[in-house]
This record gives structure tokens, C-alpha cells and sequence, in this order.
């Protein structure tokens, strides 16, 4: 998030360091596909990223970034160009493992959206599995506000719902699934789009610089979607 961009600028926000590491760790997957799009092997794609990351945490390259300069996303894309466009001698990338809390993370998921990328060209395609990693993200959180009460069995069933048109929403399957009248079956899969309009909100609020950018980022990151 920006806050926490914002945060690790002081040199007294020690506390930062967590919150960096998760956010590396969240936007980790489409930068690795993105590395990967280049046309980088699977193990030179995973250094290159990890040893991004590890420069971004370690050598303070966040002191210089202006949060009025625009998207969390398009720093991160730009950063990572430069990055890759310096004559790194590649027998320094880091070894695997060595910033742990990032690349224990398994390259399955950075592939899997570099294949649901894989037509596009290279900006378009960072677009797409970024904002395939906000709606992950989005749907981790629905899901956790599910669990605690016992409703995981609902919710695997009505999320569907979330990508149906109205008109196309089984209610009456779904009534029936879920032991309920037809009413309360409309009811509660409003309420899972309406619950999952205000996360994904919150995502993509955390990304942009201004309240009044949020709006045009959503419409972006769900036209990037569109492209199946």
C-alpha cells in the first residue's frame, strides 16, 4: 500500500519493515510474471525479482518516491524496468531463498498468471495479473469474513454469483442448496456482491495516490480483467 510505502520513507518506522515485506510479498507474483514475459527462464525470472525486491527493501529505493507521482502499480512496473534495463552481472542475483519472507513463496501462481496473460503485450499483460492479484487478495479477505461465523459452505456456493450477470443467478438452485426461501437466497448473495464492491474498493484505494483516483483505477483493473 502506499501508506506503508509512505511509512518505511522515515528512518524512524522500523515498524515498517512487516508491512514491507507483505507488500512485496501480495505484489510479488505479476512482477515475477512480468520478469518472466521478457523472456527470462522460470529459476533467472525468480532471482531477478527476489533480487528486486531485496534492492528495493535494502538500498532505500523508496526514499525518493513521491505518492502524488501516481499508482502503486505503475511505480512498481517502472521501478522494475529500470531495474532490468542496468547491466546487472547476473552471477550476482541473489541465490533462492536468501530474502526468505518473499521467495519461499512457490512460482506457481506468478506462472499461472503469466499464462492468463500470455496473448498480451508486455504493459497490458502486467495490468491483467496485476489486477488479478487485487481481486485475489479481494476475495481472500470475503472469504475471511465468512469463516469466522461458520458460513464457508454459503459462501463457496453463492460466489459464483460474483461474476454472474443478474439475470443468469439460479436462486432458486441456490434456495435450495442452501435449505432457504428464494428471498433470502437473493438476499444473501446481495449482500456478498455489495461486501465484495466495498473490499475490492478498499484493495484499489490503497493503491492509488488520491481518493479521487479510485474510481478510474477500478474501471482500468476491470477492464484488464476483460481480457480473457
Amino acid at each position: 500500500r502506499w501508506s506503508v510505502v509512505v511509512r518505511a520513507q522515515s528512518p524512524t518506522s522500523g515498524a515498517a519493515d512487516e508491512s514491507l515485506e507483505s507488500l512485496c510479498r501480495q505484489y510479488w507474483p505479476p512482477l515475477y510474471a512480468y520478469v518472466r514475459s521478457r523472456g527470462h527462464l522460470p529459476h533467472d525470472a525468480e532471482d531477478l525479482t527476489q533480487e528486486f525486491f531485496a534492492r528495493l527493501l535494502e538500498k532505500n529505493w523508496l526514499a525518493a518516491v513521491d505518492r502524488s507521482q501516481g499508482k502503486l502499480r505503475s511505480f512498481l512496473l517502472t521501478a522494475m524496468k529500470r531495474f532490468l534495463a542496468n547491466a546487472w552481472d547476473r552471477s550476482r542475483a541473489a541465490k533462492r531463498g536468501g530474502l526468505h519472507d518473499i521467495t519461499s513463496m512457490d512460482t506457481e501462481e506468478g506462472e499461472q498468471l503469466l499464462a492468463s496473460a500470455a496473448t498480451l503485450p508486455e504493459e497490458p499483460a502486467f495490468d491483467r495479473t496485476w489486477a488479478l492479484t487485487v481481486l485475489k487478495s479481494t476475495l481472500h479477505r470475503l472469504r475471511a469474513e465468512y469463516e469466522p461465523a461458520g458460513k464457508l459452505r454459503e459462501y463457496e456456493r453463492i460466489k459464483p454469483a460474483l461474476t454472474s450477470l443478474r439475470g443468469e443467478i439460479d436462486y432458486d438452485a441456490i434456495a435450495a442448496d442452501l435449505r432457504v426461501l428464494p428471498a433470502s437466497a437473493r438476499s444473501v448473495v446481495h449482500r456478498l456482491r455489495k461486501r465484495f464492491r466495498e473490499l475490492f474498493r478498499e484493495e484499489v484505494a490503497g493503491t492509488v495516490a488520491t481518493m479521487e483516483e479510485i474510481d478510474d483505477e477500478m474501471r482500468a483493473l476491470i477492464a484488464a480483467l476483460g481480457h480473457l
